[in-house]
């Protein structure tokens, strides 16, 4: 996507250490018409496999997430939860993944409720860098009995090696962007 690759490129800042800080129009403030194209690429993308659930997890997730579920045809958008509210009953579907910008593991928990047997399962998520979280809402769909039909990032930091981590799903994996170096102080993007 052009116009989001221009926008990494104008605002984006490499904190180093591999962190990409995109505050300004996704994981702060959000840029709401460039998250609703990002929606609308994603269910170009995706459309086919006939998604009737889109999962992420919180909290910069849900945004790019509900954009494509709003252009899939309005379907359900569940997000995993990091803390258990007193609203979610035991038993839930629960996986850990490790936190890049807060450091250390997090748990994902998603209630039975809100995912099950039949439901076709698009994960979508702002980023795709060592693939462990998302490895982690894999296996929560797997958990349910749902059939986790894709894969797909607003922005992929290929050097993490996150797509090689989720490849043993055998879904199509797809990038709204892609980073391929951020050595130096640099953002490479690819073509």
């Amino acid at each position: 996507m052009e116009l989001l690759k221009q926008k990494i490129l104008a605002e984006g800042k490499n904190l180093g250490q591999g962190i990409l800080k995109i505050d300004s129009f996704l994981n702060h403030q959000i840029d709401v018409k460039l998250m609703e194209a990002v929606g609308e690429e994603i269910a170009r993308r995706f459309r086919h496999l006939e998604p009737t659930r889109v999962l992420t997890a919180e909290v910069s997730g849900i945004i790019p997430a509900a954009m494509a579920a709003k252009a899939l045809g309005d379907v359900p958008v569940v997000y995993a939860r990091k803390r258990r509210p007193v609203t979610m009953r035991e038993p839930v579907f629960v996986d850990s993944a490790p936190s890049h910008t807060k450091g250390g593991e997090v748990l994902l928990m998603v209630s039975p409720e809100f995912l099950h047997v039949g439901d076709r399962v698009l994960i979508v998520d702002d980023f795709l860098a060592s693939g462990r979280t998302i490895d982690a809402l894999g296996r929560i769909v797997q958990q349910s009995g749902a059939t986790l039909v894709g894969i797909a990032a607003v922005v992929e930091k290929v050097f993490e090696g996150g797509r090689d981590v989720l490849h043993h799903w055998g879904v199509p994996i797809e990038a709204m962007a892609t980073i391929v170096d951020m050595s130096n102080g640099r953002i490479v993007l690819a073509n």
